[in-house]
């Protein structure tokens, strides 16, 4: 008995100096330049460990978040390094401070990740998938030596089957190379820069989302999409799937609350005449991909909306012939619609499950000033929602990023709907219209369409922004015409800002009320940049707004030197932003805009215009007294 004790004890101080030796191995980087209250609850051995895809949950996966080696070469050195820079901690960027590295990749250089793992013994059988969130922006990734592929993007998710390259029983080598060029290059990166200032801002290289793992059966779910028909009270459930050539079902059920409200089921494979099964039998074909199309009738279907966000839980199953369950996920649908129809004074507005609803709003541009595209912990993502929430604000316009699946689930869950701008690139000249290059438009275009069809399932998503100011834009019609043919659930807006060709669903200004057309709703989405500084609360450098407290006349000022947050500061600087609200209320009859949208939720880098400060400690304005301006209680 004592020998066991010992050996328990002699065990423990085993993985207890394993795992302090790990967390040597990393430590915020000494120049940080802000870090967040989170930041603190960043380890090597906890680092993001939240599903990544709550919308299509299985019970087993395993994260690869965490300690990895890195190198830096030349761009013309595409084989692995023989020796390593040192230890990154994935999913942060190379350039922040979580990372444990923040130095910068130029457009001349490669980045190198390497890391090792092993999968479980009850795996085995099933096909293993390697799933990146996003890794910006180039990359090739190798499985023990063999080239698994190559991936152009950097907001979308990208899989690969690594079943075949994975050696029986063993420890998994997994290298992968990135480049990207940032602002050097044509390609999609919203705000990054190599030169950060005035309204561009630090880049983020290589992986900066959850790359996970995940075995899912032979016969398995390859992905859902979820429709709502609020009027008819019928979820309209797209399933793909690969399955045994043959018969299987698929078992839809609906609940909340843990009750049971929907069942449906429907026959994948009933299609297949008996010629295309001989066909299939001759060539001893043992998988083929099937798709179908299952309406759920929900009796009394409760709308999703931002005060009352009720989501329905689902599980979807593929059963074989005889019964067996072959592959379950989980997801989640909010019952909503999101239209232009015309108010009781003929007015253009968007309608929500058929209601007219005002979007005061804030510019999001989701960054950070320690993770600077990833946020340091879920619970820091969850903030910014709830900051949201706490001002009043019904809308935030994400502007020119895509965030991770998870952001998307707190916006469903809390309710804050978001008008998704597309993240801008250099693949178009928005003078004459047209594409820069065959390749940029293509693979721009290529990003668009599955950015749509990857996020289009939250509720919370009611809008599409095509471009932005003209970066970027071109054949402006036309995108707006197949996004919404793509995606007819949600309003399109065309180019925010400028320049405008009067297509889609939406006016959209950066300052000013747009003039009416009869058919569009008008939005002002970008406007009163105007700010103060949070001392000790903010990125280094000149900080800058386009207006700021002048204490001598209790007014604005076109200083520029940002006036400190003070009690009169504040004061003015929430008066301010309460009549800003309140304008779209006053005006209602008579402009006819639907919202305007403050620049913007928090600070961003030197940006210095937000609600609160980069770090989210300082709260600029009074949110109570926001919040009434926002839901009209003064103008009314």
């Amino acid at each position: 008995m004592m020998k066991r004790i010992w050996m328990l004890v002699l065990l423990s101080a085993v993985l207890s100096a394993a795992v302090i030796g790990r967390a040597a191995e990393w430590t915020l980087s000494e120049n940080a330049p802000l870090l967040t209250r989170w930041a603190k609850d960043v380890s090597p051995t906890n680092t993001l460990p939240e599903y990544p895809r709550p919308q299509m949950v299985r019970e087993s996966w395993q994260n690869l978040n965490g300690l990895w080696e890195y190198a830096i070469t030349g761009k013309a050195d595409e084989r692995r390094p023989d020796k390593w820079d040192g230890k990154i901690l994935v999913p942060f960027c190379i350039e922040s401070a979580l990372s444990g590295v923040m130095k910068p990749l130029k457009p001349d250089q490669r980045l190198w990740y390497r890391r090792t793992f092993s999968v479980p013994k009850d795996w085995n059988g099933q096909r293993i998938l390697l799933h990146f969130g996003a890794v910006d922006w180039q990359c090739e990734v190798w499985l023990n030596g063999r080239s698994l592929g190559s991936h152009r993007g950097g907001y979308d998710d990208f899989t690969f089957d690594i079943t075949s390259a994975m050696k029986p029983d063993e420890s998994q080598e997994l290298v992968v190379s990135v480049l990207d060029p940032t602002d050097a290059g044509w390609q999609m990166r919203g705000k990054q820069t190599l030169h950060p200032g005035g309204a561009a801002y630090t880049p983020c290289s290589g992986i900066w989302q959850t790359t996970w793992l995940e075995p899912v059966p032979q016969a398995s779910f390859e992905s859902l999409h979820a429709i709502a028909d609020l009027t008819a009270g019928i979820l309209k459930l797209t399933v793909n799937a690969r399955t045994p050539v043959g018969t299987t079902e698929v078992a839809v059920t609906v609940s909340e609350g843990g009750k049971t409200v929907a069942t449906a089921t429907d026959t994948l494979g009933s299609e297949l005449t008996k010629g295309v099964r001989e066909n299939l039998a001759w060539y001893k074909a043992r998988m083929i991909w099937v798709t179908t199309d299952i309406n759920v009738p929900i009796p009394d279907a409760k709308p999703w909306t931002p005060d009352s966000p009720v989501l329905y839980d689902l599980t979807v199953q593929l059963k074989s012939a005889d019964g067996a369950v072959l592959d379950t996920v989980r997801s989640y649908v909010g019952m909503r619609s999101i239209v232009v129809g015309k108010d009781e004074r003929g007015i253009p507005r968007p309608m929500l499950n058929g209601k007219p609803i005002m979007l005061p709003g804030a510019l999001d541009q989701g960054f950070w000033p320690d993770g600077i595209y990833t946020a340091p912990t879920d619970e820091a993502l969850r903030f910014d929602i709830e900051a949201a929430k706490k001002l009043g604000l019904v809308a935030v316009r994400k502007h020119i990023k895509i965030e991770p699946e998870r952001y998307y689930y707190w916006a469903d869950k809390l309710g804050l709907l978001i008008l998704q701008d597309m993240p801008s690139g250099n693949e178009g000249d928005p003078f004459t219209d047209l594409p820069k290059s065959p390749e940029a438009a293509a693979q721009c275009e290529m990003e668009m369409r599955t950015l749509i069809q990857q996020r289009w399932n939250h509720p919370s998503i009611i809008a599409w922004d095509m471009f932005n100011e003209g970066w970027g834009q071109y054949d402006t019609l036309r995108h707006a015409a197949w996004a919404k043919q793509l995606d007819p659930t949600r309003l399109i807006n065309e180019a925010s800002g400028f320049p405008r060709h009067g297509g889609g669903d939406i006016h959209d200004t950066h300052g000013g009320d747009a003039p009416q057309d009869g058919r569009r709703i008008c939005l002002d989405s970008e406007t009163a940049g105007f700010g103060l500084a949070a001392i000790g609360h903010s990125w280094p450098g000149q900080l800058w707004a386009t207006g700021t407290y002048d204490p001598k006349k209790d007014g604005e000022s076109s200083a520029k030197e940002l006036y400190p947050v003070d009690d009169a500061s504040k004061r003015w600087f929430t008066h301010r932003l309460a009549n800003f609200y309140r304008e779209p209320w006053r005006k209602r009859e008579t402009a006819g805009t639907s919202g305007d949208f403050k620049v913007q939720l928090c600070d961003v880098e030197t940006e210095s215009n937000g609600f609160l400060s980069y770090d989210r400690e300082v709260w600029k304005v009074d949110p109570e007294k926001i919040r009434e301006a926002c839901r009209g209680d003064a103008a009314k």
